[in-house]
């Protein structure tokens, strides 16, 4: 029996998750480790300056997603406001969300019971990029996550609203004058935010950064409307920084191990060309200070190394 088993083990102390897989609420601590490249630093801040959307794209595993929460824990632009796209995202999920069911079975309810009918506000939740339209003094970080799985008409939809910075709810832009402003749900939480007429207009464009796998081609009109960045695989030297970041307390044992680490996972992606992620890196070297072995020489055909290095396009 492996003595770092839990799973079929006697161990009475159950281990601390990774840094990276531990989730709290409102926390950037994803951000505070991304060490950007001199071309990352470039591009975010023509992005800031031109306020222009970024279009992040690279293979999985570079860092595409955490750039977005290194500009916000940096700048202290609050929580990142996150959209995931799939092939059935709209542009109005991106804006808001009405529940016109949840409405009416409460109005019904209401009159059975003669009591006052709910505002319609309670129905209303604003989404990821209509709450980064609301009006802030410093832009709202929006994440707006593996753009080329969405259907064909999302990045079409959005290019109104990256040109003018402003939509409208008509649920609420139809309701009579004496009811103009009405009290509506953020999307991260459960606080609310007064619209007036149900238009919503920005004050400071929000910093957005789409993610792309490149698994389709985007249409020309919407990447105008982008600055562009493609973020190379990590080189030795920012894999190091990488890990010195994830692993500061490290011992020198731990360091050794650690930097054996690095280069196989350098021999197994640049000379045998296996396609890898940075965090199977950081997977393998947790595992190592917790006292697994991982021998890299052997014919095992259930080797724990071969398994967690695993390549993404075996």
């Amino acid at each position: 029996m492996e003595n770092w088993y839990i799973f079929r083990g006697t161990t009475e102390k159950f281990p601390a998750a990774p840094k990276w897989r531990q989730f709290k609420d409102e926390d950037l601590s994803r951000g505070q480790n991304f060490q950007a490249g001199q071309m990352e630093i470039k591009m975010v801040n023509a992005a800031l300056y031109l306020r222009r959307p970024l279009l992040v794209t690279g293979k999985p595993g570079t860092g595409k997603s955490s750039l977005a929460f290194a500009v916000a824990h940096e700048l202290k632009l609050g929580n990142v406001l996150y959209w995931p796209i799939t092939t059935r995202s709209s542009l109005q999920q991106g804006l808001y969300q009405y529940d016109a069911v949840g409405r009416l079975q409460e109005v019904q309810l209401a009159k059975l019971d003669k009591k006052d009918i709910p505002n319609i506000g309670q129905f209303i939740r604003l989404g990821p990029l209509g709450t980064a339209l609301l009006p802030s003094e410093k832009p709202r970080v929006l994440l707006i996550d593996e753009i080329d799985k969405s259907d064909i008409d999302l990045p079409n939809d959005l290019l109104n609203i990256f040109e003018e910075g402003r939509f409208e709810i008509p649920e609420l832009s139809r309701l009579p004058k004496e009811r103009e402003e009405v009290d509506v749900f953020l999307h991260d939480s459960q606080d609310k935010v007064t619209i007036k007429r149900g238009r919503v207009v920005c004050q400071e464009f929000p910093f957005v950064v789409l993610t792309s796998n490149a698994e389709r081609e985007l249409p020309a009109p919407f990447l105008r409307r982008c600055l562009r960045l493609d973020i190379a695989p990590p080189d030795e030297k920012k894999l190091a920084k990488i890990v010195q970041a994830h692993f500061v307390d490290a011992d020198e044992q731990a360091i050794e191990a650690r930097n054996n680490l690095i280069q196989e996972f350098l021999k197994r992606r640049d000379e045998k060309k296996d396609e890898l992620a940075t965090d199977q890196l950081l997977n393998a070297i947790h595992l190592t200070i917790q006292g697994v072995d991982l021998p890299f020489d052997t014919n095992d055909e259930e080797s724990l190394i071969d398994a967690v290095l695993k390549p993404l396009n075996s």
